[in-house]
């Protein structure tokens, strides 16, 4: 298809996917009904008692805890609760700035299909309940458009509920903050600044994750396993992202991979989940430079600490490569759906390069399209190998 015919395609298509369906305006009736319903507001405890809710997975919970930190120095006192799936509970848990994380298997969030469409709500119900005995101050729902999250709060009869003004969340808020884009770390940030009355400054919000000794030691342990020595330089390529549209082909990644070996004298390392093992497999099979397979093989820690070690860390923009800037790590991210101006790896420019293409229909915001070949949208297929390459070379020499 024509370029231009393709671009004014997947805007229509875009448009089209961002309206908002008719169940989910018959849901926002609902929500807004449930609002009006009288409930009783709990006593807060004695001390400040503060609920953050983040359902999302690695890159989105990382990306909270600066703000979640500013707010720790801005309330020293506080007791503050995190309640997150247990698919992030690891990552909060790190978190010096967290008194307690609290999981659950959030609905839309989880793997597991919801049994009915009952559950979510008796879900949202039994949480509610739950959380009302810890007697909580206040209450920030961290996703910009969670509406369960909100409800949840409104149930556990938390006085202060501070979220965006989004339609389905904003019935349950007592203070309603207007939504604009930004990054995901200011975005977070300007929540806290609502319930802290404090303003925060982005160049003082860092990302942060702190690396457990047994990790390292693990870690180590793993390498020198690959007759991998402490004064050999790495290089980590996480090439998986969740979804099809974010992906860029293997032989690429494959030529990159022997390019950066050669050019750096460095060992690359493929990492990723168990369910990437495949991908990681196929780049390797590409190489004439043997890499070294951890896909499979790293929890969250692990992997932090192996990428602590590299000089580099790049892929599609995924939780990793956030985890990579936590760690100090420099990044060259290639981006296509998603707006780097909102979820780019958080840290110095230079030192965390983004790659995207001019392709007029990007970002789309959406990373799924079903039904729709992935040749439709080559918003990362686009990049070449040699922006790539020269982008990592420049993000090492920053890093220097």
């Amino acid at each position: 298809m024509d370029r231009e015919l393709l671009v004014r395609r997947n805007r229509a298509m875009a448009d089209a996917m961002h309206k908002t369906p008719l169940k989910h305006l018959v849901r926002r009736a609902g929500l807004r009904a449930i609002s009006r319903l009288p409930i009783q507001m709990g006593a807060p405890a004695e001390r400040q008692r503060i609920l953050l809710i983040r359902p999302d997975h690695l890159g989105d919970v990382l990306l909270a805890t600066p703000a979640i930190r500013a707010l720790r120095a801005l309330r020293p006192t506080a007791e503050i609760h995190a309640l997150t799936g247990p698919w992030s509970a690891d990552v909060l848990e790190t978190c010096d700035a967290v008194d307690q994380v609290l999981t659950i298997p959030f609905p839309g969030f989880s793997r597991a299909p919801s049994p009915n469409l009952r559950s979510p709500y008796e879900l949202a119900w039994d949480t509610g309940r739950k959380l009302r005995l810890l007697r909580y101050s206040a209450a920030l729902i961290l996703r910009p458009d969670h509406w369960w999250g909100a409800l949840v709060a409104w149930l556990a009869g938390i006085p202060v509920r501070i979220g965006y003004a989004l339609p389905d969340v904003e019935p349950f808020l007592t203070q309603r903050v207007p939504f604009q884009r930004g990054h995901a770390v200011e975005q977070n940030a300007w929540l806290v600044e609502r319930l802290t009355g404090m303003a925060l400054d982005p160049s003082n919000l860092t990302l942060r994750y702190t690396v457990a000794s047994e990790e390292r030691a693990w870690t180590n342990q793993f390498l020198g396993g690959t007759e991998v020595s402490a004064d050999d330089r790495l290089i980590v390529l996480h090439a998986g992202a969740g979804t099809a549209i974010k992906l860029w082909e293997p032989q690429r990644w494959a030529t990159v991979a022997d390019r950066l070996a050669r050019q750096s004298a460095a060992k690359i390392v493929l990492t990723g989940s168990e369910a990437e093992i495949p991908l990681t497999r196929a780049i390797a099979a590409h190489m004439s430079e043997a890499p070294i397979i951890m896909a499979g093989e790293t929890s969250v820690g692990t992997l932090a600490a192996l990428l602590e070690r590299a000089a580099l860390a790049l892929g599609p923009d995924s939780g990793p490569l956030h985890l990579a800037a936590a760690v100090g790590t420099p990044t060259v991210a290639l981006f296509g759906p998603a707006d780097p101006d909102e979820f780019r790896p958080w840290g110095p420019l230079a030192r965390h390069l983004v790659l995207t293409t001019d392709i007029g229909c990007r970002p789309c915001r959406i990373l799924d399209w079903p039904g729709d070949s992935v040749e439709n949208h080559p918003c990362v297929r686009e990049i070449s190998i040699e922006r790539v390459v020269e982008a990592s070379h420049r993000a090492m020499n920053a890093a220097t």
